[in-house]
């Protein structure tokens, strides 16, 4: 596994982990298999102005960009900025460059232990560039499986095609028995604008989960009062 997919896919596996949360990752494409897309990434150019940051006000993360809100439960704490300063710490050549994290989301700060889940939304975008093959979402579940896998966690079926109001993204879950508590994730992910963009939700209960991507809603993306 190249060590560039590491810093973005996984910008969360050493924090997610720590955090009690891991991306998500499935075995095959819903439409076309995941052999089409190399698992060595080639070097991409910085990404260009379309790949938009967004903002978080009122409980809300906005991203205009990409047409989308996703709603953070009160309480929970935001890593963003310290996720990406991790990436641009990275010396690993183009490290940074193909994509960023977009929304990292925590119910406590990692360094706050308890006995369930942490749980977590973490929102990233990749450069389709960086996955020679990569035509279709599904696809992008393929590169990352070893890694799901070689974490312990167990893929619950094939990648799906899943509704979220009128968009239709391509959908994975898995679970990780972690002896006193279960860890369940789930992982939509969409092409759009020429970037892989991905939303991870991780509970304790599939009831959680469901209700976290509930708050993702794609659309016009109204922008917050002053």
């Amino acid at each position: 596994m190249d060590s560039r997919l590491d810093v973005l896919v996984w910008t969360s596996v050493a924090a997610l982990l720590m955090f009690s949360a891991a991306p998500a990752a499935q075995a095959q494409s819903t439409s076309s298999s995941s052999s089409s897309v190399q698992h060595s990434r080639k070097a991409v150019p910085v990404a260009d102005a379309r790949l938009d940051p967004g903002s978080v006000s009122n409980s809300v993360y906005r991203n205009s960009g990409f047409g989308f809100t996703c709603k953070i439960p009160a309480g929970w704490v935001l890593r963003t900025e310290e996720m990406n300063a991790r990436e641009e710490g990275d010396s690993t050549p183009d490290a940074g460059k193909a994509g960023r994290v977009l929304l990292a989301a925590f119910a406590r700060p990692p360094q706050a232990r308890g006995e369930d889940v942490n749980s977590s939304i973490l929102i990233a975008a990749e450069s389709v560039a960086a996955y020679p093959g990569l035509k279709e979402a599904g696809q992008y579940f393929g590169p990352v499986t070893e890694i799901a896998k070689a974490q312990g966690f167990d893929v619950d079926g094939e990648p799906y095609e899943f509704e979220v109001g009128a968009k239709t993204v391509v959908r994975g879950d898995f679970e990780k028995n972690m002896g006193t508590r279960v860890m369940r994730q789930s992982t939509l992910v969409i092409l759009e604008h020429g970037y892989v963009v991905s939303f991870t939700f991780i509970g304790g209960t599939v009831d959680e989960v469901e209700e976290l991507i509930a708050g993702l809603i794609f659309g016009v993306v109204a922008k917050p009062h002053p």
